[in-house]
């Protein structure tokens, strides 16, 4: 079965990084775009950043220079490090695959097929 298991979660005070991991099994992510998402308290999920099977990447103009999603191919695994972290960064990130996405949908989190259970990053002082 597929599964996408999110992890590097935490507690963090402002301008503090962390490095989210999204591992896969049943699928392989250099076949398919993996987005990160995340949804605060009382807001609609968000797109925040994208890595195309072709190895492009994408990224919310919110995140833009802060946050860099990689691929790491012999681990099947995914990766955002996530530097200069601001309180409106909290929310549960989630991970997200689909084999079939074209780049006008990228950022619908609709478009997705698989995700994760999320983790939480909380940005606090």
């Amino acid at each position: 079965q597929v599964r996408l298991v999110e992890s590097g979660g935490a507690l963090i005070q402002p301008g503090g990084s962390l490095r989210l991991s999204c591992a896969a099994s049943g699928i392989t992510l250099d076949s398919h775009t993996v987005a990160w998402f995340r949804q605060a308290i009382g807001k609609d999920r968000e797109f925040v950043a994208a890595v195309r099977w072709s190895g492009d990447t994408h990224y919310a103009d919110s995140v833009r220079g802060r946050f860099t999603v990689s691929r790491d191919n012999a681990k099947n695994t995914v990766h955002l490090q996530m530097n200069s972290l601001k309180p409106e960064d909290t929310a549960v990130y989630y991970c997200a695959a689909d084999r079939r996405i074209i780049l006008s949908s990228m950022r619908r989190a609709d478009e997705y097929d698989h995700w994760g259970q999320g983790t939480q990053v909380a940005v606090s002082s």
